[in-house]
């Protein structure tokens, strides 16, 4: 069989399939479930691939609603291409990050590529990563520290996005870092010189994290919130917090920051007479290392498929793909489902997922990704350009 021909055959399969897919992304926009509670929705995503012949592990890595599904083909071993699966929605406005579109193309493409390629001749392995979590902890971050992605050529999924479309997305890497002050508590107007104020620890550290910003990279990001300031307004606080997320392009750029931050936090503390302590309150995220080569082919991809691309706006946020694209190539395209500008994590996006657009979408998603996985199956000269591109980023980076 052609590549021609086989891509063909992957191809009506998206189509006989799209459908069915749709149906699944539309389940969980009307019944969305938070962040580690996606037990319906990792349910239907594993149904589907167990369907297509796939072998599902769930749970997976300790992770109740994460899954590992595996299609083996040919005469054993041969490359490895992930598709990564996400489902999880946002508390109180739903499916506002489009994950139920992102997660039904994914798991559309790994079906299609399931059935196109038994009797093929082709040789090679396709895992489908159901990936909960990622608007909190992040359940790639554990995943890619546990070695699910070691031995992948290429991982990859598509987000859903809000009025333009690019390949070659970008994050911050990010801590969340919380700060506790302890003190000492006494009565606020009897005998406030009884008493060390934790509150006031918290209050400067604010101070010294702002003039911390005119020496730092105009890239980083440090935003925080005050978490524990105190019981009762006639007493001194004798404990307070304060959580921040830091970020920066960079990983050890950011581990620096974070260092700075910390040494501003002991400042703070001896200022004030009281001691301080540092814990993180989530999971870090990496920055997403990108792997050029494939984003190439990717963009060829899209553009052949009718697909209007714009350019890359570079980091905006923080999301636990960046710790996979330090493991293995990685890339997750954006692909407009909306049409027009549309902010994410609004209630306007969450509406657009069910609409027209969005289920045209999924299938053209479905269609790419399904697209790259034969071309990185079947073309051994393209895989090792992926891997020397991806090794060169991971070079460039230690240099940064």
């Amino acid at each position: 069989m052609s590549f021609e021909e086989l891509e063909e055959r992957a191809l009506g399969f998206v189509e006989e399939m799209w459908g069915r897919a749709v149906e699944l992304s539309d389940e969980l926009a009307e019944n969305p479930e938070i962040s580690g509670e996606e037990f319906a929705a990792s349910r239907a995503h594993a149904r589907l691939l167990e369907e297509a012949g796939y072998e599902v592990e769930m749970p997976f890595m300790g992770l109740p609603t994460a899954f590992r599904g595996e299609r083996s083909f040919g005469s054993g071993g041969g490359p490895t291409v992930a598709l990564l699966v996400e489902y999880d929605a946002l508390p109180e406005i739903g499916h506002a990050c489009g994950h139920n579109v992102s997660g039904a193309m994914s798991t559309l493409a790994a079906v299609a590529l399931s059935r196109a390629l038994e009797g093929s001749g082709v040789s090679g392995r396709i895992l489908a990563f159901g990936t909960p979590a990622e608007e909190r902890d992040g359940a790639k971050v554990l995943m890619a520290e546990r070695g699910a992605f070691d031995e992948v050529d290429l991982a990859m999924m598509i987000h859903a996005s809000g009025g333009a479309s690019y390949v070659r997305y970008r994050s911050l890497a990010m801590d969340a870092i919380e700060f506790e002050f302890r003190g000492k508590a006494s009565h606020a107007a009897a005998s406030p010189w009884e008493g060390r104020n934790a509150l006031n620890g918290v209050q400067l550290l604010f101070h010294a994290i702002d003039m911390l910003r005119q020496h730092v990279r105009p890239e980083a990001r440090m935003h925080g919130i005050i978490s524990k300031g105190g019981e009762a307004p006639n007493v001194v606080p004798e404990l307070a917090a304060a959580r921040f997320y830091f970020r920066a392009p960079w990983r050890e750029y950011l581990n620096s920051l974070v260092e700075k931050a910390w040494i501003c936090a002991q400042g703070c503390a001896i200022a004030t007479f009281t001691e301080v302590e540092r814990r993180p309150f989530e999971l870090s995220f990496d920055n997403m290392l990108p792997t050029p080569r494939a984003e190439e082919v990717f963009e060829e991809i899209l553009t052949e498929l009718g697909v209007e691309l714009s350019p890359s706006p570079g980091p905006q946020g923080s999301s636990d793909v960046g710790n996979v694209s330090h493991r293995c190539p990685t890339i997750q395209p954006m692909l407009d489902i909306t049409g027009t500008p549309v902010a994410l994590h609004t209630r306007d996006f969450a509406l657009l997922t069910k609409g027209r657009l969005a289920h045209e979408r999924i299938k053209t998603g479905a269609k790419a990704l399904t697209r790259m996985a034969l071309k990185v199956l079947v073309d051994p000269r393209l895989r090792e350009e992926i891997r020397s591109s991806f090794l060169l980023s991971k070079e460039r980076e230690s240099r940064v």
